[in-house]
């Protein structure tokens, strides 16, 4: 199929194209719609509308009803109440599912003429976290992201070709409205409207499609585990990854796997797209970018997705190579001051990684009585494994041994906090403010609910063992067990999200404990409340393995 402009998209699409898949959208479908609700915007002489649809074909609807009205469109990074009132005052409207929103479905105004959009005139304001969580609206015109779809076309266009696209990034930000929405538009590939959050979904939607390509992010690529048909995911003709570096051994893992490596994207949502690469440390630069470098060493970016003459300074220390690619060094804004002595967190980030224990690391200053590094790690296969044997201080002081030969002792972290992967905000991003609240944080004593489910009249969670739960040091320090006592406990909280179960505990029955759980594991909560008797039944089971059950007795209060 031959690519068609974003410009001309309204009155070029062919009305029996498929465009969106989940439910079906056709082209005739989308330019009838875009129509209509332009038709609607009109009449309600809208300059400026906040779009935050979650359902990507609608947001593609909205998107292209409000150019064709002649209002700007604003994607806020969110819909929450904090983030609607800091708006509020700049827009005439907000399309979305919330009380009070202009609801897509019921926008249907006289239809207008589906004519070629303006590249100059049609804008869109995006919100981003930036890199201390802080947001900030970023304009764009129609060009720019005209420019950069059809870069990307030209670069991987003839390899995609029919491919469906399944995305497990949100399309209110760049990188996702650009490989989601924008971007297969264009070329004449059917794009799912939903975003997918979990590794066993965008299975099932791949399976489901004769050629696929992913739109992923480190935050779900890192979670593919061992439990996928790998075999059958082979022929994913593409996987993009972007919002964050992808860990180096996920990275390997995907391409043993699938036989490719990720194919990652450098940028954000000032600049666009800077570069990519597939494997290896080098960034090859976009068609259309040029780069160099201020007295620090950072990256200066001009290009075709920036307005014409601007430039755009980043914070990321680059060494460019000869042939025109280059390698990250990490940002210059991440340095700070402990007792008069300069640090670089990304530096000391990256000797970390380096110890075999480590896939990810974040480190953040903890401020106590004095002002210390804290650290965010996320243990490889072979960091687990010596947490379960050989327990947490023991693990620790390795890692502490392990920088104590790149840094000086008053950069050694004094406060760890481990994990099995780093978490990410909205955006899939991890900005240096959330680092900090979680370094700040107590140690977790409650499981990660990764899914919940009813089945034959039971309630199921699936459940993750925190590696770095509060109950782990005293049982016990050398091989962390997660108490029986705890597992009672959880029944009993989770229970009470589920149930309305009576608030006195009564005492147990028929208690067993057959298998130990311990950081790390998954396992399934099966919880049945029979009211009659007043007994919460509970099991805890990993795979075909049984590892606690019994009958909790609980009664109204006295």
């Amino acid at each position: 199929m031959k690519p068609i402009s974003l410009a001309r998209l309204l009155p070029d699409l062919p009305a029996e194209r498929p465009l969106a898949l989940e439910p079906a959208l056709s082209a005739g479908d989308f330019v009838q719609r875009v129509c209509a609700v332009a038709g609607a915007l009109c009449q309600r002489n809208t300059q400026r509308v906040a779009i935050h649809l979650e359902d990507a074909g609608e947001l593609a609807i909205a998107l292209y009803a409000a150019w064709l009205a002649g209002a700007e469109a604003v994607l806020p990074a969110d819909n929450l109440a904090h983030s609607r009132e800091r708006l509020a005052a700049q827009i005439d409207a907000w399309i979305g599912d919330q009380p009070g929103d202009l609801l897509l479905t019921e926008l249907d105004g006289p239809a207008v003429i589906p004519t070629e959009l303006d590249l100059d005139a049609c804008r869109l304001v995006l919100s981003t976290s930036g890199s201390t969580g802080e947001p900030k609206l970023i304009g764009k015109t129609l060009r720019q992201l005209s420019n950069e779809v059809q870069v990307l076309e030209n670069l991987w266009g003839t390899e995609l070709d029919d491919a469906r696209v399944l995305g497990s990034v949100a399309a209110q930000h760049i990188y996702g409205l650009l490989f989601r929405v924008l971007w297969p538009l264009s070329a004449g590939r059917a794009f799912l409207r939903r975003q997918i959050a979990f590794p066993e979904d965008l299975q099932r939607h791949s399976l489901d499609q004769p050629r696929f390509a992913w739109v992923g992010s480190p935050a779900l690529l890192k979670r593919m585990g061992d439990n996928l048909d790998w075999p059958a995911l082979r022929p994913v003709v593409r996987v993009f990854s972007s919002g964050g570096p992808l860990p180096t051994e996920a990275g390997e893992q995907l391409h043993e796997r699938l036989g490719q490596a990720p194919t990652e994207i450098y940028g954000s949502s000032e600049t666009g797209g800077i570069a990519w690469r597939q494997g290896g440390q080098l960034w090859q630069p976009f068609e259309g970018v040029t780069l160099s470098q201020d007295e620090h060493g950072a990256l200066r970016i001009e290009s075709t997705y920036l307005p014409p003459g601007e430039s755009e300074q980043t914070a990321d220390a680059a060494r460019l190579c000869a042939d025109g690619r280059f390698e990250l060094l990490g940002r210059l804004d991440r340095i700070v001051k402990l007792e008069e002595k300069r640090i670089s967190l990304p530096q000391l980030e990256q000797a970390l990684m380096q110890h075999p224990f480590v896939s990810e690391a974040r480190l953040g200053v903890v401020q106590e009585n004095r002002a210390s590094l804290g650290a965010l790690v996320a243990l490889s296969d072979a960091g687990l494994h010596a947490l379960r044997n050989g327990g947490r201080r023991a693990l620790t002081q390795r890692l502490r041994e392990h920088l104590a030969g790149h840094c000086e002792a008053l950069a050694l972290p004094r406060r760890w906090r481990l994990l099995r992967r780093l978490p990410g905000n909205a955006q899939g991003k991890l900005p240096q403010s959330l680092v900090d609240e979680l370094l700040h944080a107590p140690r977790s004593r409650d499981p990660e609910v990764l899914a919940r489910s009813e089945a034959e009249g039971e309630q199921r969670f699936q459940l993750e063992i925190p590696l770095d739960l509060a109950y782990f040091p005293g049982h016990f320090p050398k091989a962390p067990v997660l108490p029986g006592v705890v597992q009672v406990q959880w029944a009993q909280q989770l229970g009470r999200l589920v149930f309305d179960l009576p608030p006195r505990f009564g005492g147990m029955e028929v208690l067993k404990f057959q298998q130990l759980l311990r950081p790390g594991d998954r396992c399934l909560l099966s919880l049945r409340w029979d009211a009659g008797r007043g007994k919460l039944y509970f099991a805890f089971t990993r795979g075909e393995a049984a590892c606690s059950s019994g009958r909790i007795l609980l009664g109204a209060g006295q």
